[in-house]
């Protein structure tokens, strides 16, 4: 299979969530003998800050405008299988009207940012990548997240296949290594600052660094103001490329994940950082949202955190119990969430795409979280 898809990007992972995860899907499809090739504008922001520059098996184009790629993208069409266009890509609807075009491919849109779409919608913001036809010529529409945003997807953008397609991690990238003595901590948090994610940090991470000062507490990210509420416990490294990931969470006895209010609101939104964190064998404390517990099971596959009491007790769980959590998550992780998993979940989606969908609804197996 030939895809070819008109993204954000895929050559760097600052400041973005995209990146990590086209990367373990590509390499993922091409491992079964399937070819990618992706579409990037070649904008400073990322250009600054490129930590990947060849795709296996696959090709990565990076061009400066759309008038100087409308022509090769047109080639690169004439023989593919299938085409996405992905949510904040740059040129979404110049790439949408061109995908729609084209004939005898799988005509594919991806939002992998369902909820902040709503949001915008909802406060009737412009969306670059979403055109006044909405989605209801693709042939399919996936979701990074399901529940109830694959009935919005159909009843406000007029999609009329859709399923989800959920966050996942790369064994072959994150996975448990050797402690690093600078990242060691008891409870850590990764992720770049954000004003709505504040205050679950201070009740769940901040207040806690309160309550127990004898703990070590660690931030990686970016984007924190001057003014963040720093204690004498609480310790800071600046935004971690991917590949520092592995090192950063197996360094962590425990480590904190806060979903952004958009995606906790809407639900069924998987954090790429929850795979991760689990892939590294750490034992994840999570925020509570609406169908966390179809990817992971309270209790004993994640601990849940609604008040700085759960939070604290939490860190004051044996390490044997800490561990014990941390083994049944990656098993779990490991037999669900990898990014094998989810490129084989695309490839089944886009050789059923080619039927007519359903004539009511979702099928049985597209509302399958």
């Amino acid at each position: 299979m030939k895809l070819v898809v008109f993204g954000l990007t895929i050559s760097s992972s600052w400041g973005n969530g995209h990146a990590t995860l086209w990367r373990g899907l590509c390499r993922s499809l091409a491992r079964q003998g399937h070819r990618v090739v992706f579409f990037e504008k070649d904008v400073p922001y990322y250009a600054s800050s490129r930590d990947l520059f060849v795709i296996p098996n696959g090709e990565l184009i990076l061009y400066d405008s759309w008038d100087a790629i409308r022509d090769r993208a047109r080639a690169e069409l004439a023989d593919a299988d299938a085409a996405m266009v992905t949510s904040y890509c740059p040129d979404g609807i110049e790439a949408t009207d061109l995908v729609l075009d084209t004939p005898r491919v799988v005509r594919t849109f991806y939002d992998l940012d369902t909820p902040v779409t709503f949001s915008k919608l909802q406060a009737k913001e412009p969306l670059t990548y979403i055109g006044s036809r909405g989605l209801g010529a693709f042939d399919l529409v996936l979701s990074y997240t399901g529940g109830g945003a694959l009935d919005k997807l159909q009843s406000e953008l007029g999609a009329q296949r859709v399923a989800p397609l959920y966050g996942h991690v790369d064994p072959d990238v994150h996975h448990p290594i050797s402690p690093i003595s600078h990242y060691i901590s008891d409870l850590s948090y990764l992720g770049t600052y954000a004003a709505d994610r504040q205050t679950a940090l201070q009740r769940l991470f901040i207040d806690p660094a309160g309550m127990r000062p004898q703990r070590r507490f660690l931030i990686g990210g970016a984007q924190y103001p001057d003014d963040f509420p720093w204690q004498s416990n609480i310790h800071f490294v600046r935004h971690l490329p991917p590949s520092e990931h592995p090192a950063f969470f197996s360094s962590s006895r425990l480590t904190l994940n806060i979903t952004r209010q958009a995606m906790a609101e809407m639900g069924w939104c998987p954090s790429g950082r929850l795979f991760e964190a689990s892939a590294c064998g750490v034992p994840v404390l999570s925020d509570d949202w609406e169908g966390l517990d179809s990817f992971f099971e309270p209790g004993s596959e994640i601990l849940i955190a609604r008040t700085t009491e759960d939070a604290v007790a939490a860190l004051d769980l044996s390490d044997a119990e800490l561990k014990r959590i941390a083994r049944a998550s990656r098993e779990r992780t490991m037999a669900e969430h990898t990014s094998e998993h989810r490129a084989r979940e695309l490839e089944a989606l886009l050789a059923s795409a080619s039927s007519p969908p359903p004539s009511t609804g979702r099928s049985t197996a597209m509302m399958e979280a």
